[in-house]
């Protein structure tokens, strides 16, 4: 019984239950952040240019590279493979979103997130930032959960420690 539990797939109870609704939304999450943005990278690095945090050499770097990172770790959630580091990659990744759109908004600068593509400058009365950090706040509980209960059904991991 111990070795199914350990595979994920039977026994473990409700929290790998719980586990792989956090795996599996917090990897919606990043395809369809990742898939939004992938198809315009120039758009993308218009979204980190906005923010006005970042020196001009890395905002192309960081704009083209993101839709990759995120497409990466939804992959990975999805499957269930290297959840933990995946998860804590998230969690640094939101952090950093959560810090931007602070950031943005303490210094008065009118955005469009970027988050799921598009980008740049808005009207003031277009901003969403509460919104946006409370939303990224949940994600990263969603992230935050899976640092610490990793193991969840139907994952890779689970079928690897078998």
């Amino acid at each position: 019984m111990a070795g199914r539990a350990a595979s994920g797939t039977g026994g473990g109870g409700a929290l790998e239950w719980v586990s792989l609704a956090a795996r599996l939304g917090l990897a919606v999450v990043w395809a369809w952040a990742g898939l939004a943005k992938i198809s315009d990278p120039a758009v993308a690095a218009q979204a980190v240019r906005a923010y006005r945090i970042l020196p001009e050499g890395l905002v192309k770097p960081v704009g083209y590279g993101l839709p990759f990172l995120e497409l990466a770790l939804a992959v990975l959630l999805l499957v269930g493979l290297g959840v933990r580091i995946a998860a804590v990659v998230s969690v640094l990744l939101l952090l950093t979103f959560i810090a931007g759109i602070s950031s943005a908004w303490a210094r008065g600068i009118s955005i469009d997130c970027g988050c799921f593509g598009g980008g740049g400058a808005v009207d003031k009365s277009q901003t969403e930032y509460g919104q946006e950090i409370l939303r990224d706040c949940g994600f990263l509980l969603l992230a935050g959960w899976l640092v610490v209960k990793p193991r969840s059904k139907f994952s890779v991991d689970g079928w690897l420690a078998a």
